[in-house]
């Protein structure tokens, strides 16, 4: 009842922890079987290591929070030797958030990977491009479209391109995308925020701004997903927001044929199996299909 295929390759239900909120899954691994999900993207890792940004580097807002960790990782190679070996050993779709500061970064990350038995790849293009005065990747059609050639030219795994919010025309991004290749569209990643502390006048978070993440996103997110989903020929995986049952079905409406959990993990560890079992009686109540709702919202 709640298999879901996307790119030839066979999902057991549609929930995905998100990158990020998940780590490598070793802690969450403590709490449960990891295998009862239905894929896992890994968090952000860049060809080499990184240390993060300096704290305070999250910051709790309404129905939501605000991040700037900074993509800390300890690297692909380590992550070839000690994180993926781990995540295999579960009966589960693994799928390699990769990030880069270069073009050139991408392209050395997922050659890297591509002998690796990893399933799927996502490719977050939210990350500041170093040579075009930190201006995010995911921001312009044409640099977008840049990073998915050079990804697209260095493997034959199913490639996820995750899109920014942070854009004037979402459609624009994913058809560049599209047109250089990708497999498949994932979004949105975080929203840019910010928040002041009152007694200092200053940001809170060393950074300034930071990705702002949680149930205050949903309505964007579900907006994004559904004009994506109308604007390429590729299956899209929704995310912003979702933190039950009913968001994740809504999502699903909006075009999306898989979802990921992010920030419900945090205050609820156990989100991603909870939302599992409330689409599957969602339904069964309903006497529907997976693949029935999928795209299934009618416009007034």
């Amino acid at each position: 009842m709640l298999k879901t295929n996307i790119c030839n390759i066979e999902f057991k239900n549609p929930v995905i922890a998100a990158s990020g909120t998940f780590g490598y899954g070793r802690e969450y691994s403590e709490m449960y079987d990891l295998s009862f999900l239905g894929g896992i993207s890994t968090k952000g890792t860049t060809l080499l290591p990184r240390e993060g940004n300096s704290a305070p580097r999250i910051a709790e807002t309404p129905c939501g929070m605000l991040n700037s960790v900074g993509l800390q990782n300890p690297g692909a190679d380590k992550f070839l030797e000690t994180e993926l070996p781990f995540l295999k050993t579960f009966d589960t779709v693994i799928i390699a958030n990769v990030a880069g500061s270069t073009v050139a970064d991408y392209a050395a990350i997922v050659e890297k990977l591509e002998n690796s038995n990893i399933d799927m790849l996502e490719v977050n293009i939210s990350c500041p491009n170093v040579k075009e005065g930190g201006v995010a990747f995911g921001t312009n059609p044409k640099v977008a479209a840049e990073v998915t050639k050079a990804v697209r030219e260095k493997t034959k795994k199913p490639v996820i391109m995750k899109l920014s919010p942070n854009v004037t025309d979402i459609t624009e991004i994913a058809k560049a995308c599209e047109s250089e290749g990708a497999d498949c569209i994932s979004l949105i990643n975080t929203l840019l925020g910010m928040r002041i502390d009152l007694k200092t006048r200053k940001p809170i978070l060393y950074n300034n701004m930071g990705g702002f993440s949680g149930e205050a996103i949903f309505p964007v997110a579900v907006r994004m997903v559904y004009q994506v989903a109308n604007a390429v020929k590729l299956p899209v995986i929704g995310m912003g927001g979702i933190n039950s049952g009913k968001a994740a079905i809504e999502m699903l409406m909006a075009g999306a044929v898989a979802v990921q959990i992010g920030t419900a993990i945090i205050t609820d560890p156990y989100a991603p199996l909870r939302i599992i079992k409330e689409i599957e009686e969602y339904l069964t109540q309903n006497n529907l299909t997976l693949k029935e709702i999928v795209g299934s919202v009618k416009l007034n």
